[in-house]
């Protein structure tokens, strides 16, 4: 397992790291986001959308309809966020396994379904700094 860690970033430094993940990542890649709530889950998981879909859409969470889908040239993309939901049993009524096997699949708050995400995946903790405008990352991935 390899990790690399990033101090003090900036919404712009966020974004541009964003951009090097995103193009990375091919169908089958999963992208789990972690941290606390206003730590920049979503922000981060719209720079990776952006970047594979080559829109600067207005991407949103995923909160309450738990899963939005996006078409890109590298494949389907699955922006799920899981944070309302009690059971893993909730997040396969979703599709979660079709994601995960033939989409590019970005997931908020993975911590239910650990036991069903593949080894491979890329983990992205985020935390806040000591100035909290700007954020701490924790990224690892398998090689």
């Amino acid at each position: 397992m390899k990790s690399a860690e990033y101090k003090n970033l900036n919404l712009l430094q966020m974004a541009e790291l964003a951009t090097k993940i995103a193009n990375e990542l091919t169908v089958g890649s999963v992208v789990c986001l972690s941290g606390d709530l206003g730590t920049g889950k979503t922000f981060f998981a719209a720079m990776l959308i952006n970047k594979l879909t080559g829109k600067a859409d207005s991407v949103t969470s995923p909160t309450f309809n738990l899963v939005h889908n996006y078409p890109s040239p590298k494949g389907e993309v699955w922006h799920f966020d899981l944070y309302r939901l009690k059971s893993q049993a909730e997040v396969q009524q979703l599709g979660i396994d079709d994601a995960l096997r033939y989409g590019i699949s970005i997931i908020e708050w993975p911590e239910i379904i650990q036991s069903i995400l593949p080894e491979n995946c890329v983990r992205i903790a985020l935390d806040f700094a000591k100035d909290e405008s700007k954020r701490n990352l924790s990224i690892s991935f398998a090689e």
